[in-house]
């Protein structure tokens, strides 16, 4: 697909390199020729020097011949100016990043009457995705599927846990809990593992099960579910914390800001009455210990620095243990960043790129299956995808032990309408059913693309 991405920042990039890897012609806008020439050395992007919103710059971007035009510059106005006028000029999908506050109880009438196709928010991506975290304190990453049914659960396996050793074929006798594990991060190795595979300490493990079977699985793994999270610290106060404190709102949690800037603290005051708002420094220990950063039972550390997130988590860590939630913008150093024990890695420019390479993968779709759900897994060597089955295809009515699925696949949960299957080789897939695939092959459009 043609695709004109305007705004070369972060979440351009991001989306850029992603789009890039799924094979699209990617054009990307923006004033800066040195961003552009930066990002077009590294991938194989077009870069137009000049204003998004100008009708002759998006006609030299090719508005016209193109499929979508996404704009994820820092300006909210600016991101909707952009689409409308690539409407008229070119009539094509539209997306358009929006992050203020003021906007978000809006939000589907400024799509509907703009005739946006997509609206995205990456803090408050970011935010839903810290609130499933805290649900689950001992989980690294949780995921859902099914409208919230099904939980797709990153878990590292601690020393002493009756998972070490354990082979897969006797989880369900031995715990009594039916998951299916997708994925298994041992080392640097990514691995699918099937019935014979034994799990050990120290593996890194996404699981997928319903909400009520997670919770037996974490009981039998030894984690301590009954430590639930009642207090948590946002350690800066921009648009993530905001709308973690917002989602946070209704439950029984305490929730406490600290922010260096005070008109910040002011305007938070006013729009989280029931948080506790400290104007003070986030990096000062001498605060934090005040604050009580060694006894609380969650840790956000969202400040607009990565690095200063990562050595307030690594300080933290030392002394409290509190659930970590480190926010991290840039995805260069994934690897690197993945090898440090700093809780669970929010990225909101990665988080965004996922809703929009799902959506337009929906797009390309031409057969019997629709995406409705995608996820990056294992520091995005693997992806997770729920597809809609729509109409009879190769797949649909045969037992799945009699699909040829190509190599490192796994259909890892079928949902019937309210009944949620975790499948063994006699399960068919039956028009309707909501299909949740596991795949280290990228690209996957259609359920059809996972038979060999």
């Amino acid at each position: 697909m043609r695709i004109i991405i305007v705004g070369c920042g972060k979440v351009g990039s991001t989306l850029a390199e992603h789009l890039d890897e799924e094979g699209h012609d990617i054009t990307v806008i923006d004033k800066h020729g040195e961003k552009l020439k930066y990002l077009s050395d590294r991938i194989d992007v077009l870069g137009v020097e000049g204003n998004g919103a100008s009708v002759s710059t998006q006609r030299e971007a090719g508005v016209k011949d193109a499929d979508i035009l996404i704009a994820t510059t820092n300006s909210d106005e600016l991101n909707l100016l952009c689409c409308l006028i690539a409407k008229k000029a070119g009539n094509c999908q539209t997306i358009a990043r929006i992050r203020d506050p003021e906007y978000f109880n809006e939000m589907r009438y400024i799509r509907d009457e703009l005739n946006l196709s997509l609206v995205i928010n990456p803090e408050q991506a970011a935010a839903a995705e810290v609130a499933r975290i805290i649900k689950f304190p001992s989980a690294m990453k949780v995921d859902t599927f099914a409208r919230g049914r099904v939980e797709l659960i990153k878990i590292s396996i601690p020393q002493g846990s009756k998972l070490d050793g354990l082979a897969l074929s006797e989880m369900d006798s031995k715990l009594h809990c039916k998951v299916l594990i997708c994925t298994v991060e041992r080392g640097e190795e990514l691995l699918i593992p099937h019935g014979n595979f034994a799990l050990m300490a120290g593996d890194i493990v996404s699981f997928i099960a319903p909400h009520s079977v997670a919770l037996t699985f974490f009981k039998a793994g030894g984690a301590n579910i009954s430590n639930a999270v009642k207090s948590i610290i946002l350690i800066g106060g921009g648009k993530m914390s905001y709308y973690v404190a917002k989602l946070l709102e209704e439950t029984k949690i305490g929730v406490k800001i600290i922010e260096q800037d005070f008109e910040k603290c002011q305007s938070l005051s006013e729009m989280l009455p029931q948080a506790v708002i400290i104007n003070g420094d986030g990096t000062d220990k001498q605060l934090l210990d005040e604050e009580g950063i060694s006894v609380v039972d969650a840790v956000g550390n969202f400040t607009g620095i990565d690095e200063e997130n990562i050595l307030l988590s690594l300080y933290e860590k030392g002394i409290s243990k509190a659930k970590l939630l480190t926010k991290i913008n840039r995805i260069n150093f994934e690897e690197v960043i993945a090898g440090l024990d700093i809780g669970s890695i929010i990225n909101p420019n990665s988080i965004t790129s996922d809703y929009i390479v799902r959506f337009v993968r929906a797009l390309n779709n031409s057969k019997g299956s629709n995406v409705e759900t995608l996820y990056k897994i294992a520091q995005g060597r693997a992806e997770a995808l729920e597809f809609r089955v729509k109409n009879k295809s190769k797949i649909v009515g045969k037992p799945l032990m009699e699909l040829n699925l190509k190599p490192n696949i796994i259909i890892a949960c079928i949902t019937k309408g309210n009944k949620v299957v975790i499948p063994n080789g006699q399960s068919v897939i039956e028009e309707g059913d909501l299909v949740v695939v596991v795949s280290v092959e990228r690209g996957l459009n259609d359920l059809e693309d996972i038979l060999a």
